[in-house]
């Protein structure tokens, strides 16, 4: 709140002199998927100039290893990264990586041609195939299955593939687990394909009556401290303008698809029918804290080395 405040101090006192506002340049960073997808309204009005005094240079990238040494060299000022990414960048370069928002909650479904699956329980016995093994897939899997009282290393076969391709070229009556988009896209090419579970409804429904409710979270924005603690004026208006964009797209699925398409995150036809399931939201100070330390802890139980062996502190987390 004080940043916000010396912000609206600064730019008041600069028109009381008649002084122009200086343009804040503003690299940002983000993954082809749902955690690119909120910001693209933003994109889009940031190609006529600056934003609430922030001229942005946006990067699309294709892989996570594609991001994590931008931030590290301090090539990029703000990024679109998955969750535990951005514990273990806390860890791995000394605190010097806040966390801003949750941008995208989860986007994993169980996912099959049948329909022998309703529940949980309907997994016990079953044979799952899946990609993201020592990820997010694996931890979320791992973690929902247990907490239904079934144990992942004997009552379910879980067969890791590489690829979520794969997963698809299992056998024909089989149960997979997928993330938006590719669950949309793999829909529009075999139309028997049935979302029997949504993970982040199950996730969800586990520590509803906790002290210390976690949600699934797939993304999160990011920045580096030293970008913060030199402009936090600039990272204000992009907290603003980032929230107005996920509205956005949100509310304009369909007008929000041609932009998702025209800057290659995905397709506009697989955007348009993904959007609404891929929980695009924007989730800031004390809600993030909560729900993000609670989803980072589920991961800490399983294996310290998915949030980078410890536990991020207080000053992982972004406070306005």
């Amino acid at each position: 709140m004080m940043k916000k405040i010396w912000a609206a101090v600064c730019a008041a006192a600069m028109l009381m002199t008649g002084a122009a506002l200086a343009e804040t340049d503003v690299r940002v960073t983000a993954l082809k998927g749902p955690t690119a997808m909120g910001m693209v309204e933003l994109m889009n009005e940031a190609e006529s100039g600056a934003v609430n005094g922030n001229a942005y240079d946006f990067t699309i990238a294709s892989a996570v290893d594609e991001v994590s040494p931008k931030l590290v060299k301090g090539e990029t000022d703000i990024a679109a990264v998955p969750a535990n990414l951005a514990a273990v960048l806390y860890n791995n370069t000394e605190g010097q990586v806040e966390v801003l928002a949750v941008n995208t909650l989860g986007v994993l479904y169980i996912v099959e041609s049948g329909d022998s699956v309703k529940s949980v329980e309907d997994l016990r016995g079953k044979t799952i195939y899946a990609s993201g093994k020592g990820a997010t897939p694996e931890y979320a899997l791992n973690y929902i299955l247990t907490e239904n009282g079934i144990d992942p290393e004997k009552d379910v076969t879980i067969e890791w593939k590489s690829e979520h391709a794969e997963c698809l070229a299992a056998p024909q009556d089989a149960i997979a687990v997928l993330p938006q988009p590719y669950v949309t896209a793999a829909g529009l090419k075999d139309d028997t394909l049935r979302v029997a579970l949504d993970l982040t409804a199950e996730w969800n429904a586990i520590p509803k009556d906790s002290d210390a409710p976690s949600q699934l979270i797939t993304g999160v924005v990011v920045a580096r401290k030293a970008f913060i603690e030199e402009n936090p004026e600039a990272v204000s208006a992009f907290m603003d303008s980032y929230a107005a964009s996920v509205d956005f797209v949100n509310a304009n699925i369909d007008e929000a698809a041609e932009l998702v398409g025209k800057y290659e995150i995905v397709p506009a036809a697989v955007a348009q029918k993904a959007i609404p399931a891929c929980n695009i939201t924007f989730i800031a100070g004390g809600e993030m804290k909560q729900a993000l330390s609670g989803y980072l802890s589920v991961l800490f139980e399983q294996n310290p080395k998915a949030v980078g062996g410890a536990m991020p502190g207080d000053d992982f987390y972004y406070a306005e």
